[in-house]
């Protein structure tokens, strides 16, 4: 079972002192909260997460809290279903076709939230100061929407 991210791959090396560690999943959280609420998740998440995916519906608690608490840190293969697994190799993972020709989502969350500091006067320090809010989830979320459209007609080329 191949893992897609890991928040300790994140905060350990040079990851800023002053954060706290789930900020090394804020932007897992972001991806795997609008897999939850688009039902790309595997049968098994559901079962055993029930309570939990529940209140990141119910937006009681954010994806990268998911990701911390119920998940220990992970985003793999397990997590999700055939479909999830199928957009998350080609969008979610660096450097492919997919990511290459439209972008992958790395690039896009990069792209998205340096733009919104632009537009207020102020820039992210690093990667993981990009605050995990349902703001920015739901600014994200239009983004991963729209690659997903972009995906499922690349797929059927």
């Amino acid at each position: 079972m191949s893992k897609y991210d890991d928040a300790s791959w994140h905060y350990g090396g040079d990851f800023p002192k002053e954060l706290p560690e789930k900020n090394g999943a804020t932007h897992t959280g972001m991806f795997l909260n609008w897999c939850i609420n688009n039902d790309l998740i595997s049968n098994e998440l559901k079962e055993d997460g029930k309570e939990e995916i529940e209140k990141v519906k119910r937006r009681e608690i954010t994806g990268s809290e998911f990701v911390m608490d119920f998940c220990d840190g992970k985003f793999s293969e397990y997590d999700l279903s055939d479909l999830g697994n199928s957009f998350a190799k080609d969008y979610y993972a660096d450097d492919t076709d997919f990511g290459n020709k439209y972008s992958s989502f790395a690039d896009d969350y990069v792209n998205l939230f340096d733009t919104k500091a632009e537009e207020n006067d102020y820039e992210y320090e690093t990667f993981y100061h990009i605050e995990d809010t349902y703001e920015n989830y739901d600014l994200m979320k239009q983004v991963i929407d729209h690659r997903f459209e972009e995906w499922k007609e690349y797929i059927q080329s």
